[in-house]
């Protein structure tokens, strides 16, 4: 290994530990644990609270009228700025998609049209309550990624985990930060380190798209939050545990099945998938991630370009993906909340719930399918069943369906990973058949 200054070695250590402590630095709080980036994101919520819907709704308003304007002028309006071609210029379906939300996001706003649109269960949750969160998590996250991206951090972990994340999960080593993140800090940032990776070349369309739908899981705080829904807080330990292995089993086999089996092994340039996380003879997998981690961090020269990066992510979550999870997550929700829809579908669940020997079957099968529009669905709805074993499996599952359209589904969609809807509705159905059984064998055995 050729010798690095140490000013390198520094500039590789520095930001990479701030990285790991704002993103993975388990920090308790009277709520329970967090993570900084979301403890700051709560301190500036607080402080901007009253202020926040109409922020998003300026902004998805902003996104639907400067969308529309560069599909109806010529296609070169914003051809001088790259960025905002890439922003703003997008498909007719995108287009529709960013309009259909700002029509619902000044409906909610003001109040006005369909009283089922805006209300504190439809409409109303997702701009008043979700994209309050998203803003500011998206500010920290967005300004701060660059610490886990840019100085040599993913590169460092990419040669030490490659033997563990390559055969187990088929994906490359430096992915064990974007799980980990989504894991221990939020379903949200695992989305976006991983679009950021997949757009600057070091994810194929295929690993891309296994991170984010099979290891975007919400956080461990918000899995308590869920216990104390279905009221069964005090089995924290083995229902966190049971998420653990149903997860772990659902990352073994979703990369091994259709659809994410058979998505393109290329990446976001066309070109094939080169492991080149592939560790020479003459070196281990600490010298060489740690050779990595100095290459790359010798390429950051500026200050200036770090910020500049960090508001670009920024902007690219807030006018690029918002909208999106306020278009399909208010109409998921008031899908699921005003028709019988994820009833009618739960309802060929009944004979396999009741042969499972899961008690209350009818009740359990109403909810199995309803976490596809939010994940908070399912405990809300089954909060009223008297059998504890049915409220831990249903409120295990909807952890580990993992895709729901309020938030990580329409995150995802919003983003360039290549996921279709179609793809999100195929890989909720599977990792339910795959996580149920197992969820259940545990229940059956702590119950």
């Amino acid at each position: 290994m050729r010798p690095y200054s140490l000013g390198n070695i520094i500039k590789f250590i520095i930001p990479s530990l701030l990285g790991l402590f704002l993103f993975l630095y388990p920090l308790p709080t009277e709520e329970g644990f967090t993570i900084p980036i979301a403890f700051l994101a709560g301190l500036l919520q607080d402080a901007m609270e009253s202020n926040l819907s109409l922020i998003m709704m300026l902004i998805i308003t902003l996104t639907a009228i400067f969308t529309t304007f560069a599909r109806i002028a010529d296609k070169s309006v914003f051809g001088r700025f790259p960025f905002l071609h890439q922003l703003f210029y997008t498909s007719w379906f995108w287009t529709i998609t960013r309009i259909l939300a700002a029509v619902f996001a000044v409906m909610v706003y003001f109040q006005i049209g369909p009283e089922f649109v805006y209300n504190e269960e439809t409409g109303g949750m997702l701009l008043d309550s979700l994209l309050h969160t998203l803003f500011v998590v998206f500010l920290f996250a967005g300004l701060f990624l660059p610490f886990l991206t840019n100085f040599g951090l993913l590169e460092f972990f990419g040669g030490i985990m490659r033997n563990v994340m390559r055969p187990l999960f088929r994906l490359p080593g430096r992915a064990s930060v974007d799980s980990l993140a989504s894991w221990v800090g939020d379903a949200t940032i695992g989305v976006l380190l991983t679009n950021k990776q997949y757009e600057e070349g070091y994810y194929t369309k295929r690993e891309a798209a296994i991170i984010s739908t099979t290891f975007s899981v919400v956080s461990i705080t918000f899995t308590l939050v869920i216990l104390q829904q279905v009221n069964l807080e005090h089995m924290f330990l083995p229902f966190y545990l049971t998420i653990l292995i149903a997860g772990g089993a659902a990352a073994f086999i979703m990369p091994r099945i259709p659809p994410l089996s058979r998505m393109a092994d290329t990446y976001v340039n066309g070109e094939e998938r080169a492991d080149v996380e592939v560790i020479p003879d003459s070196e281990n997998a600490l010298t060489y991630g740690f050779k990595n981690a100095l290459k790359r961090a010798e390429k950051e020269t500026s200050f200036r370009t770090f910020f500049i990066d960090g508001g670009k992510n920024i902007l690219d979550m807030w006018f690029a993906v918002t909208p999106v999870v306020m278009g399909f997550g208010t109409t998921a929700v008031i899908i699921a909340e005003y028709t019988p829809l994820f009833q009618w579908l739960g309802m060929p669940f009944v004979p396999i719930l009741e042969l499972m020997q899961i008690p209350f079957a009818q009740e359990a099968s109403e909810t199995l399918l309803i976490g596809f529009a939010d994940m908070f669905l399912p405990a809300i709805l089954i909060t009223g069943v008297e059998a504890e074993i049915t409220r831990f499996i249903i409120a295990a599952l909807s952890v580990t369906q993992l895709i729901f359209m309020s938030e990580v589904g329409g995150l995802i969609l919003g983003t360039k990973i290549p996921v279709s809807f179609r793809h999100l509705v195929i890989i909720f159905l599977l990792r339910t058949v795959i996580t149920l059984p197992i969820i259940t064998i545990i229940a059956h055995i702590l119950f």
